[in-house]
C-alpha cells in the first residue's frame, strides 16, 4: 500500500535510513537522525509537498519524497526527490518503480523538473531513475568524503 507519510511513521523511516547513513556512502549525512528530527523533516517537507511511504503488512518498506530543489524563487517549479528502500528489501520487486510512479503522479501541475541526486556510484539507483525516464545531467567529481574516500555524485533530471 502506497500512503502519505505520518510523524508517526518516523521511527520507521529511521530505521531505513539509519542503515544507508552508518553503513554506506549513498547519503553525505555521517550521524544517525532522531525519531525528532525525521519528524521535523516530515513536517517540513508534507507543509509544501509529497512523502510517500510504501507498507506491506503494517512494515513500512520504502519511502520517498520531493523537496525544494534550491531556495531561491525561480527555482520553485523544479524539486528534488529521493527515495530509500529497507536494505534487505527484495531486490527488483518493484517496489522503488511503484512509489516513485505514485509520487511522481502526484506532484502540482506547476513543477517542470525533477532531479535526483545520486551518490557515485550506485547502479541500482542509476537503474531506477533511467527506467523511470530521467536522465543523467551533471557529474561532480570528489565532492563529498565519507568513509575514507572521496566520493562523486550526479544529477539525474526528468522533464514532466
Amino acid at each position: 500500500m502506497i500512503r502519505s507519510a505520518t510523524l508517526n511513521d518516523a521511527a520507521s523511516i529511521c530505521n531505513i535510513y539509519n542503515y544507508y547513513i552508518k553503513n554506506t556512502v549513498v547519503t553525505f549525512e555521517e550521524e544517525t537522525v532522531s525519531v525528532e528530527t525525521m519528524q521535523q523533516r516530515i513536517r517540513e517537507i508534507t507543509a509544501k509537498h509529497h512523502w510517500l511511504v510504501y507498507e506491506e503488512n503494517g512494515v513500512i518498506l520504502a519511502y520517498a519524497y520531493a523537496g525544494e530543489w534550491k531556495s531561491r524563487c525561480a527555482y520553485r517549479f523544479s524539486l528534488e526527490v529521493t527515495i530509500y528502500g529497507a536494505h534487505d528489501m527484495p531486490k527488483r520487486s518493484g517496489i522503488a518503480h511503484k512509489l516513485y510512479d505514485a509520487l511522481l503522479e502526484n506532484l502540482d501541475n506547476t513543477i517542470h523538473s525533477v532531479i535526483a541526486v545520486i551518490a557515485l556510484p550506485n547502479e541500482a539507483s542509476i537503474g531506477l531513475h533511467e527506467k523511470l525516464g530521467f536522465k543523467q545531467v551533471a557529474h561532480f567529481k570528489e565532492v563529498g568524503f565519507k568513509q575514507n574516500k572521496w566520493i562523486d555524485v550526479g544529477n539525474w533530471q526528468k522533464m514532466l
